[in-house]
């Protein structure tokens, strides 16, 4: 879907490293070794994004750190347009729908860095889950998403560093 509309995958997985998350940052050595591409390639799409207001630079020890734009007029359609692109708000509402009181949904692993691996990490929150229905909900969710989604009903220790979906 996305892909069609935004040709250069260097530049797709930068805005999903970059929108999925607001607090995720990085430098050029970093993305080449995490996309596995060239430090030029990364360096255009850099510049690109940069330019045109959607990344914003600052200078870290010896190193040009890239985050996110939050001021960006754009930020919040962009940030919502990657969740949709993920599959994250069908995730959601999955969940919601009938898990029981849930308090929070929290994307934890790669996804929640920017990291396109392929498996979805999301940590439930709540009380009087519905267990059983996270098996089901598990193979539902990957053929309605196209992604491996791997659930933990958690007992209060949620990832600091996760990115909260939901929370109640």
């Amino acid at each position: 879907m996305l892909e069609s509309l935004i040709t250069s995958k260097t530049r797709l997985k930068l805005l999903v490293k970059f929108f999925i998350n607001e607090n995720n940052q990085s430098h050029l050595r970093g993305l080449a070794d995490e996309f596995g591409e060239s430090t030029n390639a990364i360096r255009k799409e850099l510049n690109h994004l940069t330019e045109a207001g959607f990344l914003v630079k600052q200078s870290e020890k010896n190193k040009i750190e890239y985050k996110a734009n939050t001021d960006h007029p754009l930020y919040q359609n962009l940030h919502e347009l990657i969740r949709k692109y993920l599959g994250l708000d069908r995730l959601l509402e999955a969940i919601l729908e009938r898990m029981g009181d849930v308090s929070q949904v929290v994307l934890t692993g790669d996804y929640a860095n920017g990291n396109s691996s392929g498996v979805i990490s999301v940590d439930i929150l709540g009380q009087n889950l519905n267990e059983a229905y996270l098996e089901k909900l598990s193979v539902r969710i990957e053929n309605l998403i196209g992604k491996k989604v791997d659930f933990k009903i958690s007992q209060g220790d949620i990832d600091p560093k996760g990115l909260i979906l939901y929370t109640k």
